[in-house]
């Protein structure tokens, strides 16, 4: 007898397209996400149990069109797939949802406080839901939301620790790509913001400066004491 299996018969992701074609609707809604995932690349290059999405494709349903939120994290899944890069992300093959969904918003919503903010809790039941808009005025730009109960509760504070993934995030001023403004960080449970990869090769240039210039004084000072020893009729050699 065969063994039946459903989920076979499902599409996979190479059948599937990888994106939704629609345009972002400005750059931030590309950088914000990026640089998110590029400090994660950094804080957790050795882990190889998580997932961040920009702009790509989460198919939930084999009959409906695939949603796209500008970044999504997953934890608990592979960082590849048979150690090549992900087409888009398919429910039925990685068997769990996002644990986070960030929406970028433009000058108009459309829909993040609504309607995507009701799928990202009932359809696909994503733990923290992001909308971060940066022209806000009246309210916090980044705002944080727990599934709690199958319902959305706004969090508070910045940065906002997400216990779920041992990580906070937050917005602070900062420099990424030579662009100062406001950005999304993520930061350790001490509230310390985690170093962006820009940064860490920038610490790692003046670790290595500092380095070099400590070695050239030694250098200079060794030479010194040297040519002390010569004027006092001692050859530095003849010490050894």
């Amino acid at each position: 007898m065969l063994n039946y299996n459903p989920l076979h018969c499902l599409p996979s992701s190479e059948e599937l397209p990888d994106s939704e074609d629609i345009p972002v609707d400005n750059e931030l809604q590309d950088l914000i996400p990026s640089l998110l995932k590029a400090t994660l690349a950094f804080a957790w290059s050795e882990r190889w149990d998580w997932f961040f999405g920009v702009r790509m494709g989460i198919y939930y349903d084999p009959k409906k069109a695939a949603i796209a939120p500008d970044g999504f994290l997953s934890v608990g899944v592979k960082r590849f797939i048979d150690g090549d890069l992900r087409l888009s992300y398919v429910m039925w093959e990685e068997k769990q949802p996002p644990v986070l969904a960030l929406e970028v918003v433009s000058h108009i919503s459309h829909g993040e406080y609504s309607t995507k903010k009701e799928f990202y809790a009932k359809e696909l039941g994503v733990l923290y839901y992001l909308i971060y808009k940066p022209l806000q005025r009246k309210k916090p730009p980044l705002e944080v939301y727990q599934l709690i109960d199958g319902e959305y509760i706004l969090m508070s504070g910045n940065p906002i620790w997400l216990p779920e993934i041992n990580l906070g995030i937050g917005r602070e001023l900062g420099i990424y790509q030579g662009i100062a403004r406001e950005w999304l960080y993520w930061y350790n449970e001490q509230g310390q913001r985690l170093s962006t990869p820009e940064e860490r090769v920038q610490e790692i240039e003046e670790q290595l400066y500092f380095e070099r210039q400590l070695r050239i004084q030694t250098e200079q000072k060794m030479n010194q004491l040297a040519e002390q020893l010569k004027a006092l009729g001692v050859e530095p050699e003849n010490l050894a």
